[in-house]
Order: structure tokens, then sequence, then C-alpha cells
């Protein structure tokens, strides 16, 4: 575990939502494979994308479980994953978006960057992709709220000159 400061906030996954989303993923590859064992049969080039299909969501379920077992950690100076890389550092950010229109995961928000990053992904936890980073999907809404307002202030206190 990644030792925290009294003013480091964390995002840390649902675990009900956690169990879900692995969970459906699982039922998605099984579905897969029985909709193949079917003795009507798709025939050879269906059937290999299939299960090439159920394979990626069983990939995927396990990507998911392990990388929601973090937490995201807002510091004074980055935003991170715990043991994991830096998502951003918040001299880096140029705004943050959360309202209902915005392309973002689900109770989550996006921080948008002044130079492009490179892409990166932690499915049910974060995405980045050239100047954008989306934040959420298995977390709760409060703390990812919480954490987007946050991030906002503290770009916006950046601007000023005391």
């Amino acid at each position: 575990m990644t030792e925290l400061n009294a003013s480091d906030l964390t995002l840390t996954p649902s675990p009900a939502r956690r169990f879900s989303a692995a969970a459906m993923l699982v039922l998605l590859a099984l579905i897969l494979v029985w909709v193949v064992s079917r003795p009507e049969g798709l025939g050879l080039g269906w059937s290999a994308m299939l299960v090439a299909m159920a394979a990626g969501a069983l990939f995927l379920a396990w990507k998911l479980w392990v990388v929601t077992g973090q937490r995201l950690i807002l510091t004074e100076d980055e935003l991170r994953q715990e043991n994991g890389p830096v998502l951003c550092r918040i001299e880096d950010v140029a705004g943050v978006e959360r309202g209902t229109f915005a392309f973002k995961p689900s109770n989550g928000f996006v921080i948008r960057l002044k130079t492009r990053a490179p892409r990166g992904w932690a499915p049910g936890l974060w995405w980045r992709l050239g100047k954008r980073i989306g934040v959420g999907g298995v977390t709760p809404a409060g703390q990812g709220k919480a954490m987007a307002d946050v991030i906002a202030a503290r770009v916006a206190g950046m601007g000023r000159i005391d």
C-alpha cells in the first residue's frame, strides 16, 4: 500500500460495482461460448470469431478485477494510480468536465490536459487518450465529484498570483 498524506484524496472502486462489472464480462463470455456450442452450428469462421470474443471478454474481466483492486490518489502535485502510473500532473491540467453531456465514464469526470499524454487504460478505473483522461467507471459518484471539484479548484488556484 502507498503511504498517504493527510491532504491526499482517494477514489476507491466500489466493491459491488467491481464485482458486477467483472461478472457481466464473464457472463458475456459464457453466452458466447454457449452460442458456439449450439448443435445448429455457425460455421468455422463465425465460431472462431465468437470464441476469440469470449477469450477477450474473459481477459477484460480479469484485467478489470486486478486493476480495480487499487485506488486513485490525488496528491498536491499529481493524480496517480496506487502502485501504478501517474495519470497527470496538476500543472498540466487545463480543465475538468463532469457535466451531464460530457463524454465521461460512469460516475466520473474527464480531465483536459495542456499537452498530449501517452495512451493508457485501466478498465473500470481510468483511460487516457491524447489530451483527455477519463476517470471513473466502478467508482462511487460522491468520491468522483469531490475529486473533480478539488482538481478544478487547484487548477483555478494555480492561475492566481499572490
